[in-house]
């Protein structure tokens, strides 16, 4: 089902001692893709696993138990070259290529292992000897890549993206919210910001959502930001009239930390929206040109909402030439009455 064509003539998993992942770029997908490492553990207990990512994901993995060697290579970085042949003397049994772009394609097969896993997307065929249909416009991320588990009868026992802190990131958000709430206030937070312009739901919206949570449930509400995002909770602040929480700026299992303490997270698809989910907090994705059934969030009671009756959803574009229509013609009322139901409110009397 799940394998286009084998280039070698028996695979045989029995004798696997070292395994490579490949996953490059963005941070939601990088952090999605962290859910074959469990299911890489139970199949192969006493393999040591080694994960290869880019600078701005890495930070995510550091304290994930089931990889034994975390490594890490920018797209900037000196020394491709070199960088390939350490790769190679790695002296991998079995690799799987997540991502099938051209440069992944080059790591995968400049290791040389007995077993290259990956898809068959044009001029990357030649990097693997075990070639994959992809099912990546009608299923979830997370099962692009558990298929190429699949494709080996690989046993799925867990989808869920796997990300960990460490106590210092514990008591960094322990001691942030002490000085500023009770411990009995419920904190509501929002992530407004995201990779593309057309992801974007309005700020003023996020405003007057957040003022209404406040008002008729008397939630705090944080405003999570990242590099180069001071102006969101800057407007955010000035339009709202209640007073939000801003949080310093964080490294990213810092926000994971600020994020675990909430009561749920509303959020743009965007990286935080998934590290927000992986911790285990119940987070709710607005969503417009990507798919929730795609990209949404994974974790107990995470859940999606999209203006559902346009056509053009999912359109995949990161600009819109027709006014955003999938964001801007979605209401705040409509989110804030998903938000009753989801979490099943009653407003203060």
């Amino acid at each position: 089902m799940y394998i286009q064509k084998q280039k070698v003539k028996n695979i045989d998993l029995k004798k696997i001692n070292k395994i490579l992942v490949i996953k490059l770029r963005a941070i939601g997908d990088v952090l999605i893709s962290t859910s074959v490492l469990p299911n890489l553990k139970n199949k192969f207990p006493n393999a040591e696993i080694h994960f290869l990512t880019e600078p701005q994901s890495g930070a995510l993995l550091k304290y994930n138990p089931f990889i034994d060697k975390l490594i890490i290579f920018g797209r900037k970085d000196k020394g491709y070259l070199k960088f390939l042949l350490k790769l190679r003397k790695e002296k991998y049994d079995l690799v799987f290529d997540l991502f099938c772009n051209p440069r992944s394609a080059q790591m995968t097969f400049a290791t040389k292992a007995k077993y290259r896993i990956g898809y068959s997307f044009r001029l990357r065929k030649y990097a693997y000897n075990v070639l994959l249909k992809s099912r990546s416009d009608y299923v979830h991320n997370v099962d692009f890549n558990l298929d190429e588990l699949r494709a080996l009868d690989i046993d799925i026992i867990s989808r869920l993206p796997i990300l960990k802190i460490s106590e210092l990131e514990e008591n960094f958000a322990e001691n942030f919210y002490q000085k500023i709430i009770q411990n009995s206030d419920d904190i509501i937070g929002i992530n407004a910001g995201g990779g593309w312009e057309s992801k974007l739901w309005n700020l003023e919206k996020f405003a007057h959502l957040a003022d209404m949570l406040i008002d008729n449930f008397g939630f705090k509400v944080i405003i999570f930001w990242g590099p180069n995002q001071e102006y969101i909770f800057e407007k955010i602040k000035y339009l709202m009239k209640n007073t939000p929480i801003i949080p310093p700026s964080t490294t990213l299992l810092e926000l994971a930390a600020l994020q675990k303490r909430c009561k749920f997270i509303i959020s743009n698809d965007s990286g935080p929206m998934h590290i927000g989910a992986a911790i285990g907090t119940p987070t709710l994705g607005i969503f417009g040109p990507t798919k929730p059934q795609l990209q949404g969030p994974l974790g107990e009671n995470c859940t999606t909402i999209v203006k559902s009756d346009l056509e053009c959803l999912g359109c995949n574009l990161t600009k819109c030439n027709i006014g955003n229509l999938c964001m801007n013609t979605l209401t705040v009322e409509e989110v804030y009455h998903k938000i009753i139901e989801w979490q099943k409110l009653y407003e203060r009397k």
